[in-house]
């Protein structure tokens, strides 16, 4: 069988690789990293079938989009030059600001010493676990405990290394309000516009866990390297964050189950909720990466769960996702057993803002 990695680019593949490439520099520069921008234009410009790494990527054809190739290229160049066995390309990395030919050349460089390496890479999927999520996903569990009133058990799945499993444990400044421990290890804080989170709720994490077709393991320096290195180079924030959230994570018992979504929720789901519970299903920026037969049975499942709850036994779905708008993403919240969907707002893709809509929630009677 021939594969993205044993030929050479077909005429009319190349173009949905450059269209790729071309949508992650512009939703780069909307998210504020004008250097992974650049490095996305230079890889569609310069990528040619003299190495594995170009050869794999411009043969990859019409899934370049649904398979993110564009971050895998652009994770697996991070890698690389964080591991300092590129001394060159990463002396081209920020914070240095070498200018574009000197990229450039560091770029080829690192491709023609290090072409297996970075073609390897591009097997696994990127993972984009950001912990600033955790104020979003804090609001849809805030929304639920308002309604609901007792303890939650939280499910989430696309789940990586269980960073937003630990939402409630961190501290959140979201200017219309703080929640959280005082002492907590990480501190995150989002722009809150609009309408606040109900911050009084009688918020109770009863039982914990996720999946991921592939997790990262934050007690594991290569895992942890991994997921560093899909954040973008010139965000020095976002990857203070990523590790200080990742060494609290390796702390802690909790670790990601390794399913597929759809396994995952039918057993899941399928269990037993325990007397006086809730149970809510969250997932954050996943959806888009999910096989279409794994989303439509995720989707079935979703919703026979939500058709079995009851008063005394809710359900509820929130999910934070794209839906088009490269600006940010739609939040929504489905809870049973009256099935209503909230318009919870938009939120930046890495949790720097939230514009909340969504009117105060009227408690199950």
């Amino acid at each position: 069988m021939e594969t993205p990695s044993s030929r050479a680019a077909a005429p009319g593949e190349r173009a949905p690789v450059d269209a790729c490439f071309a949508t992650q520099a512009e939703a780069c520069r909307h998210l504020g990293s004008p250097f992974t921008a650049a490095l996305c234009e230079m890889l569609r410009a310069d990528l040619d079938t003299r190495s594995a790494f170009g050869r794999r990527i411009l043969s990859w054809g019409r899934r370049a989009t649904a398979d993110a190739l564009a971050l895998r290229a652009a994770g697996a160049l991070h890698f690389l030059a964080r591991s300092k066995r590129a001394p060159e390309l990463a002396a081209a990395y920020p914070p240095q600001d070498v200018g574009e030919a000197a990229l450039r050349r560091a770029l080829a460089a690192a491709i023609g010493e290090h072409d297996e390496f970075l073609a390897g890479f591009l097997d696994r999927p990127p993972q984009t676990n950001e912990a600033a999520r955790s104020s979003i996903l804090l609001g849809g569990a805030l929304y639920v405990a308002s309604v609901v009133k007792r303890p939650l058990e939280i499910l989430e799945i696309g789940a990586s290394a269980g960073l937003n499993l630990h939402f409630d444990r961190y501290s959140h400044d979201l200017g219309v309000g703080r929640w959280g421990p005082p002492d907590a290890g990480l501190r995150l804080v989002c722009d809150w516009r609009g309408a606040p989170p109900p911050l009084c709720a009688p918020l109770e994490i009863a039982a914990r866990s996720g999946c991921d077709v592939d997790p990262l393991d934050p007690g594991l320096p290569a895992d942890r390297e991994r997921l560093l290195a899909y954040v973008w180079p010139d965000q020095a924030e976002r990857l203070a964050r990523m590790e200080t959230a990742l060494a609290l994570a390796a702390r802690r018992e909790e670790r990601v189950e390794r399913a597929d979504a759809g396994d995952f929720l039918a057993a899941r789901l399928a269990a037993p909720l325990a007397p006086g519970r809730a149970r809510l299903l969250h997932h954050s920026i996943v959806w888009q990466y999910l096989p279409l037969e794994t989303k439509t049975r995720a989707k079935a499942l979703i919703e026979a769960a939500g058709a079995a709850a009851t008063r005394a036994a809710p359900f509820a779905w929130a999910r934070m996702e794209a839906d088009g708008d490269m600006r940010s993403a739609a939040v929504t919240l489905t809870l049973w057993p009256s099935g209503e969907s909230v318009a919870l707002g938009r939120a930046d893709f890495h949790g720097r803002w939230a514009q909340w809509n969504a009117k105060a929630p009227v408690p199950i009677s």
